[in-house]
């Protein structure tokens, strides 16, 4: 639930103001900045003034809008007459300096510039709170198609056109986990790699109880199962660890491609597993309960869309790697997923701020927390059946009730 907004940047670092601005068809289904929120206003001129000392000759100043859809990161489209830019900053009142590291999240773009053809171009990175009190970062403006909860209206997509997305959106992931990080020092240095399975359950576990709220469950049992259940590394690889629909940029002229990828702050060398699990988490089907619809972020439900499963089983083939416990990368991708809500939520419960959009996240974290139950009691029931304790005609009524 990081920010979505993170607009994707422009291979043309002409980008002009004025020739997006001519209305056109195309037009209407390009992401669109708005008004920025009263609380979260930005310093244009002091912006402005940086960039030049960092020798990009900006026209003037800036038209300064803000892009909504993200749960985290603040994201500002500057419209300069000869240039258009994003700047990524970290929200006001941040519970965990980690989860909004610019430092980061700039450095892996850069990293990956080679590598990826899918990452934004960068411009510069300031680490001088003096200039609007905190750390930022500026890139090109791509721009295209932010596929988030729908599809703009004006795209209509069949469902075999629906199936092409969802597999390039997967194919994009595989790409980047086939990554050769060991050839790139910038990338090798990314993470720590090997124990990544047990440091994530570790260090999720101890920043939901940190940022946990009267009002949320406390996911003992759930916490208590992907301790007991820690599977080995599959292997190590760069992986986006935020991955999602709403961070892909897709083609105005064919909805269907994807032309960038946006929302590198979580990035790391990791289990690929741990990737798709934590992906898999967002992915809403048109079965699940109405509280998961309700907060779709997503066009996971369109006709044409893998499900859940039919997800796994084809990046396994597609990669060739196997997996015993898909049980545990699922119930781990929902209680991250949990606990990224919940930092979220920690900072609009304690007025950190007045964003709307974060008043019910603590609904959906109860939704998250049944998800997870559910599969842990399915896991443990399939696992009794497939021991051999219970008697024949037990455990063949079982299998049929799990199917």
């Amino acid at each position: 639930m990081s920010t979505t907004d993170a607009t994707p940047t422009s291979s043309n670092s002409q980008s002009t103001a004025s020739t997006e601005a001519k209305p056109t068809a195309q037009n209407s289904v390009i992401d669109q900045a708005g008004k920025v929120r009263a609380s979260e206003t930005l310093d244009g001129n002091a912006v402005s003034n940086w960039l030049r000392t960092q020798g990009i000759e900006v026209a003037g100043e800036p038209q300064i809008t803000q892009f909504s859809g993200g749960a985290s990161n603040w994201t500002y489209r500057l419209q300069y007459a000869n240039m258009d830019l994003i700047l990524r900053r970290p929200p006001a009142g941040t519970k965990a300096k980690s989860a909004h590291d610019m430092v980061r999240e700039y450095k892996v773009q850069q990293a990956l510039q080679d590598d990826y053809p899918y990452v934004p171009k960068m411009i510069a990175l300031c680490t001088d709170d003096s200039v609007i009190g905190c750390d930022f970062y500026v890139m090109q403006r791509l721009i295209g198609i932010i596929p988030r909860a729908n599809l703009p209206k004006a795209i209509t997509l069949q469902p075999a056109q629906v199936r092409t997305l969802c597999t390039n959106v997967i194919d994009a992931l595989i790409e980047l986990h086939q990554i050769d990080y060991k050839q790139n020092p910038q990338l090798t240095a990314l993470g720590k790699g090997e124990g990544y399975c047990e440091r994530q359950v570790i260090g999720w576990d101890k920043r939901y109880k940190k940022a946990k709220t009267p009002n949320v469950p406390s996911f003992f049992v759930v916490r208590q199962w992907l301790k007991r259940n820690l599977p080995k590394d599959s292997r190590i690889c760069v992986i986006h660890n935020d991955w999602r629909f709403d961070n892909v940029v897709l083609n105005p002229d064919n909805p269907t491609e994807v032309i960038g990828v946006l929302d590198w702050e979580m990035a790391t060398l990791g289990d690929p597993l741990m990737d798709l699990g934590s992906a898999l988490a967002y992915w809403v089907q048109k079965d699940d309960n109405r509280i998961m619809r309700q907060s779709r972020r997503q066009p996971t439900h369109l006709e044409g869309m893998m499900t859940r499963e039919e997800v796994v089983t084809y990046y396994l083939n597609k990669t060739g790697m196997a997996d015993s416990n898909w049980a545990f990368y699922e119930v781990f991708g929902l209680f991250r997923l949990a606990g990224i809500a919940q930092q979220i939520y920690y900072r609009y419960y304690n007025k950190q701020t007045d964003n709307p959009a974060f008043k019910d996240f603590w609904l959906i974290i109860h939704a998250i927390h049944a998800r997870a139950l559910k599969l842990i009691a399915k896991h443990e029931a399939i696992r009794i059946i497939d021991s051999g304790k219970l008697p024949a005609p037990i455990q063949s009524l079982a299998k049929q009730w799990l199917k």
